[in-house]
């Protein structure tokens, strides 16, 4: 089978929905190529070096890539990808050069293509997250390993919005707490509050995909009896009594979470963790937590993304 794989060069900024828009059209797969993460020293703290060639990455801004089936459907459905592309400007969401271009590959070709681009990453003080297809070993005994499979769900955990969520898990996360997990799509902030010591967490998605690829890696992560997975949008119809909401979101939709009644999940002093949220949209974000019961504590920012650590205000 052919599969035609079609690359939008975009912006940081425009990754995620840029992503969504994609997997809506049936996209098969994504690969995120993005500069910056050529343009990092590829070295790890252990001492690993990781050889990229720079050939698979763009001289600025990120090259996000899907895979579709040759059909005869293929046109129609570029078409509706190309009108829902220029609609982000309707968001205020910069997509840049916004090129779209095509090539083909077999499906052999894809199947093992795409893995090329994870590798083993230490992300906060306690964690390194490595793919399961590498046999991956370390002596260094303070840090635990997440492993994932992300499947044709978003991420491998390693990117900068996600790593901010497991640096404020670590800092504000507290023994036997109890966790919403937002938007989990592969599961990896469950599986780290998980290992962090919550209690119990609840992790939601709306995206059947994401839910099925979390519920394998919190499998294969052994933390099962601490995490349940199920299909939800948002915190819609979730039960209140927790103790730290995560979310690694769009910043309109962490505007909603927040408008549509964030705070009432949370115990009295509950934490309020959210992530995804570009430069540009951080006050909106932070006027709408301010106005919808919460008090900011904290701030972390990673090149263009910012995330904002909110408390309940009792």
């Amino acid at each position: 089978m052919k599969w035609s794989e079609i690359c939008i060069h975009t912006t940081e900024e425009a990754i995620e929905p840029v992503t969504g828009i994609l997997y809506e059209a049936g996209a098969g797969g994504v690969v995120i190529e993005d500069s910056q993460d050529f343009q990092k020293d590829q070295s790890a703290d252990n001492g690993t070096v990781f050889d990229l060639d720079p050939n698979d990455f763009p001289a600025e801004g990120v090259n996000v890539k899907a895979y579709l089936p040759v059909n005869s459907f293929l046109g129609e459905t570029v078409e509706e990808i190309k009108q829902s592309l220029n609609n982000l400007l309707l968001y205020d969401i910069d997509p840049g050069e916004n090129l779209l271009t095509f090539s083909e590959h077999n499906e052999e070709e894809w199947a093992t293509a795409w893995k090329k681009y994870y590798r083993p990453v230490d992300v906060g003080s306690r964690f390194t997250i490595t793919p399961t297809w590498i046999d991956y070993r370390s002596d260094r005994s303070q840090r635990e390993l997440i492993e994932l499979d992300p499947g044709m769900a978003f991420g491998t955990g390693t990117h900068p919005t996600t790593v901010l969520c497991i640096e404020a898990l670590e800092k504000y996360m507290t023994p036997d707490a109890k966790v919403l997990d937002v938007g989990t799509g592969t599961g990896v902030l469950s599986i780290a509050a998980a290992k962090l010591g919550a209690k119990n967490v609840l992790a939601v998605d709306l995206d059947q995909v994401a839910v099925q690829s979390s519920r394998l890696n919190i499998k294969l992560n052994k933390v099962q009896d601490i995490v349940s997975v199920r299909q939800n949008n948002l915190a819609d119809r979730i039960e209140p009594g927790f103790d730290l909401i995560v979310g690694n979101l769009l910043a309109e939709l962490v505007i909603r979470l927040a408008e549509e009644g964030a705070a009432s999940k949370l115990n009295a002093d509950g934490v309020l963790i959210v992530s995804g949220i570009i430069n540009t949209k951080r006050n909106q974000v932070w006027k709408t937590l301010s106005a919808t019961g919460f008090r900011i504590i904290d701030e972390k920012k990673k090149g263009d993304w910012v995330a904002l650590v909110a408390r309940k205000v009792s």
